[in-house]
């Protein structure tokens, strides 16, 4: 048995840090109008209620972040079909979201999980601000509904503190709507078209009294760009609210979630620009898919207290998978956990300050079972074990206002992660790990116009392996325990984002250096990479994007022609590596740019044409001998809102039947194994849709 501390902490620096948060602390800040980097005019919205804000709210709340953030409207989005939450993040600053297949994407933050070729690692998912990766921090994104969505918060890096999470990604928090900001007490929509897409979704929320409900749920199908990616999903959501008194109120959430995804398979680059459309013969021999049937239980208590506000959040996740891959995944745990969070503001010697001081114990067991695959079926049992993770964590930020538009803040996070790994056919291969850490924070923000913002801070990160990380395959595919370190690294940020007249901008720069960097590399397109930590890496970047308003009144009063740009500049580095040099890391590209260019009129009438532009491509290994090409993408979407509450639109992509690769696996050397890791991007489609909200 091995077992690990990253760094030396304890109680004490826990108690050190929040008598130097009491000592400077914050008050309700000036807050910067939201930067809307949006194509579409947002409608009006609803009130909130205690346990969940009103978007307006809620993105002003997020607005006095001293760090780079981002909010979503999904009402900027209503005229566009959702197929994936890569729809939803596409046009947000700072964040890589590729397709590989079905809802499957790369969804990355600064690098995070960089090499990670399927799932999600170093991003910590909230919906409705309650955790929903498992208890051992990996994720996927099945269970997340885009047609379900109120809005969604992007905390890049170290800047998702206040919600708990200090991983090199940050946080995203998916909001759900409830009967007090849902845009109408009934909402129904309907979309369909290339590759057998259709989409069914429906909305009902009602206000009783104290007491308030909403439900929605949507079926989705996809006969799949390519053979063998056939997807079929059935989401449920739903949420009851109850107020006891004006200073009290509870709410419960449930879930019910069920995907049937066929798995294509990664090609060969040349197949995957010259025959997009076939699956990894190992696939089809295998009858590759991932199933998956999840449960979900939460409830948020909020109380008003003197001076400030308890939030209660506990929750519960049953999640069940089989997954015929190279082996027969058969899978089957629990997620649960609790977590007060205290938030207040008040006046020290005359200066305004707010503090948040929060805890979280979550745990999770997940039997794992392995059996040979016989054309998607189990044969012979391989494997049998227990994965068992446990996590007590411990955060605090504070931000004092020195002068009315300065803000000095201060935070950290106390974590005690641990991994067990239990073989019962193999009791000799049984593995714990232990990883302990104290994340620290600094920053400043300097409001100098009421509708600007500048920010700079340091932050800390620790992510921590998950038993995708810890359990590697050997040479028979049976699991074993590989004790990986954690991934270290100190990030400084530097950016404003703000308005002025016709233009409004969100632009941050940011460097990391990482110590034991979890890359990874595929051996076989079939089993699961194995992670490796890297010595030494930096990624450093720039977020950016901007709107202008370019003209008014053009064909009649009240409509608006405007120019949308987002930049993610992504330079992530070996340093001075003994295998590597200075080499990129492969995965993700340098430059990635989409500009949008929308016309809308006061009628409801839009167009807004499209371009995704990729110059360069990623590297697929990390010698950097094999790159994926450039590439660029041309869409358009059009549409009418009525008044009637009737929407009508049209959404079509890459136009132009532009054969390219979207995604990739990572190996080592395209010299010396296997390079079957590229996945094909969509062809020419074009979907429509109604949506009816009354």
């Amino acid at each position: 048995m091995t077992r690990c501390h990253t760094t030396a902490t304890g109680a004490a620096a826990l108690a050190t840090l929040l008598m130097m948060s009491t000592a400077l602390t914050p008050a309700a800040a000036q807050t910067a109008p939201p930067v809307t980097l949006d194509t579409m005019t947002i409608n009006a919205q609803g009130g909130g209620s205690l346990t969940v804000p009103a978007p307006a709210q809620a993105r002003e709340d997020l607005n006095r972040t001293p760090g780079s953030v981002g909010f979503i409207d999904s009402e900027s989005q209503k005229g566009q079909v959702a197929r994936d939450l890569r729809d939803v993040l596409k046009d947000t600053p700072g964040v890589f979201a590729q397709s590989r297949y079905g809802q499957e994407i790369r969804l990355s933050v600064r690098g995070s999980g960089l090499s990670r070729g399927f799932h999600l690692r170093g991003i910590e998912i909230l919906q409705d601000g309650i955790p929903v990766n498992l208890a051992d921090g990996s994720g996927d994104f099945y269970q997340i509904d885009p047609l379900a969505l109120r809005h969604t918060e992007v905390f890049r890096g170290g800047n998702g503190l206040a919600y708990g999470s200090s991983t090199l990604g940050g946080a995203v928090n998916f909001v759900t709507p409830t009967a007090h900001t849902a845009i109408a007490p009934n909402v129904l929509r309907l979309e369909g078209g290339s590759y057998g897409t259709v989409t069914a979704g429906g909305q009902a929320s009602r206000v009783l009294g104290d007491a308030d409900f909403l439900v929605s749920g949507s079926v989705r199908h996809s006969d799949g760009t390519r053979d063998h990616s056939q997807g079929q999903g059935e989401l449920f959501n739903g949420n009851v609210g109850y107020r006891f008194n004006p200073n009290v109120e509870t709410r419960f959430y449930v879930g019910a979630y069920v995907v049937d995804q066929k798995l294509p398979g990664a090609l060969s680059l040349g197949d995957a620009l010259n025959r997009p459309r076939i699956a990894n013969p190992a696939a089809l021999s295998g009858d590759q898919s991932r199933m998956t049937w999840t449960q979900r239980v939460a409830n948020r208590t909020t109380v008003h207290l003197d001076g400030g506000q308890l939030d209660i959040d506990s929750w519960a996740i049953h999640k069940k998978l089989f997954h015929p891959i190279f082996q027969v995944i058969d899978q089957d745990g629990w997620t649960y956990g609790v977590g007060p969070r205290y938030t207040t503001s008040f006046t020290v010697g005359g200066m305004r300050d707010e503090l948040v001081v929060g805890a979280r114990a979550f745990a999770g067991t997940n039997k794992a079972l392995q059996f040979v695959n016989l054309h998607g079926n189990r044969g012979a049992q391989t494997a049998d074990t227990r994965q068992e993770a446990r996590n007590l964590e411990a955060y605090a930020e504070n931000r004092l206002y020195v002068v009315p538009t300065v803000a000095l803040m201060t935070g950290a996070k106390l974590l005690r992660d641990t991994r067990e790994f239990t073989d019962n056919r193999n009791p000799r291969r049984n593995s714990e790990k232990t990883y302990e850490g104290l994340n620290p924070k600094v920053g400043v923000l300097w409001e100098p116009h009421p509708d600007v913002q500048v920010f700079a801070d340091v932050t800390r990160s620790l992510d921590v392996p998950d038993f995708s990380d810890l359990t590697q395959a050997q040479a028979n595919g049976n699991p074993a325990f590989v004790p990986l370190q954690a991934q270290r690294a100190w990030t400084m940020e530097l950016g404003t984002r703000g308005e002025k007249g016709r233009f409004a901008w969100d632009v941050t720069a940011y460097r990391s250096t990482l110590k034991g960097e979890m890359l990874q590399f595929t051996t076989n397109p079939s089993v699961p990479a194995a992670t490796f930590n890297a010595d030494r890496t930096v990624h450093q970047g720039i977020e950016l994007g901007v709107k202008v308003e370019v003209a008014r009144d053009l064909a009649g009063v009240g409509d608006r022609f405007t120019i949308g740009q987002l930049w993610n500049y992504s330079d992530f580095r070996f340093r001075d590596d003994r295998q590597y040099g200075n080499n990129r890391i492969a995965g993700v590209p340098t430059n990635l740019l989409r500009t949008s260019f929308s016309y809308t009129r006061p009628d409801g009438v839009y167009v807004t044409p499209t371009v995704d532009w990729v110059p360069t491509g990623a590297w697929a290994d990390q010698a950097n001998t094999l790159r994926v090409p450039g590439y660029t993408l041309l869409g358009v979407q059009a549409g009418v809102e009525l008044k009637n509450g009737l929407l009508l639109f049209v959404d079509a992509r890459n136009l132009t039947d532009k054969r390219y690769v979207s995604d990739v696996g990572t190996i080592t050397d395209a010299r010396r194994v296997a390079t079957q890791v590229f996945y094909p991007g969509d062809g020419r489609s074009v979907y429509a849709g109604v949506r009816a909200a009354f």
